[in-house]
């Protein structure tokens, strides 16, 4: 089977990028023109994982299914996982797919495809530095069944801590960048949510400590938004320990190079590490297996270009474009006018140039901070509270914008916000 667009991955740029080529081509030439495949069946935006991961979002509320998106986007979806890449000849092979009832009943076997242009949107996994236990015993927030699978388990030890005689939960997140910080701030929301289903005879403690490796949490931010982060972190009860590295997970245990803790779960958010399989697909990689491109997004093999968190694309002479959804959004937009130039047989030499726009963190219900850069003076802009809060939620709104487009949005956005007051932030799902 052929297509001349064929994309894997459909998260954030994977899924716009698919979008944008399916109305671009989709109308006039029909959907076998654009392939996305991805190995989930719906769509949720990354940024959002920490709060499915407490039950303050539920993901089939959140989640946008790829079959739907597909046909309003003039695009072809399929299920499946690239187990084989042959670059040269132009060829992809998707992994045979299995009942999840009856594990020896083959659905659909191997599929091969044919394609003019490949774009990899793999994404990335989790980088546990080889240490000890944390790959056996940490949770991950990596995709949607990763946090619903966590917040499974968290309900559970909600539960079992209000019956327990110590009447209290020790939770350690290791990792103070913005998936730690922002699962931290969201974990209190739940407690405090989760309290006041149970009665007064079930209330027990609620111990959650952040561990970062770095002199502060949030290190690739400015230090001011660093430290009023770690203020306001700290207002909500939770411990925050930097320069301090966790050398070993165990069942009940975090031990660190400054002391042993007290476990009920860990969160791994320390670092990415793409797939190891990507060094089997016949293309270069860096040491956390990204594919290597040039300045646009290719490749040495023409027609394959990488991009978002699995591509490692050079920002300047000095630093690389950062594993961040905003990247993702703008290197789609890129690929967008690239892909139509060479369709319309144009030249087209522009490079690839990484815009930071800034950066927002969510520190739970109207709170926030970041900070905005070059779209006000060329300087640094610090915001905090209420209005980085409604930000940061715009960005959001802003990628179901290029894939439903506004009116769709808007009206999504409104049943969301009735959705939340009429059942509350906590989805006991």
């Amino acid at each position: 089977m052929f297509y001349q667009y064929i994309i894997i991955g459909g998260g954030a740029g994977g899924l716009e990028l698919a979008a944008r080529l399916g109305r671009k081509f989709g109308r006039q030439y029909g959907r076998d023109k654009v392939l996305l495949i991805d190995k989930t069946a719906y769509h949720i935006w990354k940024p959002t994982l920490h709060e499915v991961a407490v039950g303050t979002v539920n993901p089939q509320q959140e989640g946008l299914y790829y079959s739907a998106l597909a046909r309003r986007n003039h695009f072809s979806f399929m299920l499946g996982n690239v187990i084989k890449l042959d670059p040269e000849n132009k060829q992809l092979t998707l992994a045979s797919i299995y009942s999840h009832q009856e594990q020896d009943e083959m659905i659909v076997p191997e599929r091969v495809f044919s394609f003019e242009r490949c774009i990899l949107a793999l994404g990335c996994g989790s980088n546990f530095f080889n240490t000890l236990g944390a790959e056996q015993h940490a949770y991950v927030l990596e995709n949607v069944y990763d946090a619903q699978n966590f917040q499974v388990h968290l309900l559970n030890l909600f539960t079992k801590s209000a019956y327990s005689p110590k009447k209290v939960l020790n939770v350690n997140i290791i990792g103070g960048g913005a998936t730690g910080v922002e699962l931290a701030a969201e974990l209190t929301e739940a407690y405090q949510e989760i309290l006041q289903t149970f009665g007064s005879s079930q209330y027990f403690d609620i111990n959650i400590h952040l561990i970062e490796s770095a002199p502060r949490i949030l290190a690739g931010l400015p230090e001011h938004v660093s430290a009023q982060a770690t203020h306001a972190l700290q207002q909500k009860g939770i411990k925050v320990s930097v320069s301090t590295r966790a050398e070993e997970i165990g069942r009940d245990f975090v031990r660190t190079n400054h002391e042993t803790l007290d476990s009920d779960v860990v969160v791994w958010a320390a670092g990415i590490k793409a797939s190891n399989n990507n060094a089997l697909f016949g293309l270069p990689i860096n040491r956390i297996n990204q594919f290597e491109v040039n300045s646009q997004l290719q490749t040495p093999f023409e027609g394959v270009y990488a991009m978002g968190d699995c591509a490692s694309c050079k920002w300047d002479d000095e630093r690389y474009v950062p594993a961040r959804a905003q990247a993702a959004r703008q290197q789609a937009i890129y690929l967008h006018k690239l892909l139509y130039a060479h369709h319309q047989q144009q030249t087209f030499t522009e490079p690839f140039v990484y815009k930071d726009s800034g950066s927002l963190v969510s520190l739970g219900d109207n709170k926030g901070v970041g900070n905005l850069m070059g779209s006000l003076s060329g300087k640094n802009f610090f915001i905090q509270g209420l209005i980085a809060k409604w930000m940061y939620m715009s960005l959001h709104l802003m990628h179901h914008q290029a894939i439903l487009g506004a009116p769709k949005t808007l009206l999504l956005a409104f049943a969301r916000l009735v959705h939340r007051r009429v059942s509350g932030r906590l989805k006991l799902h």
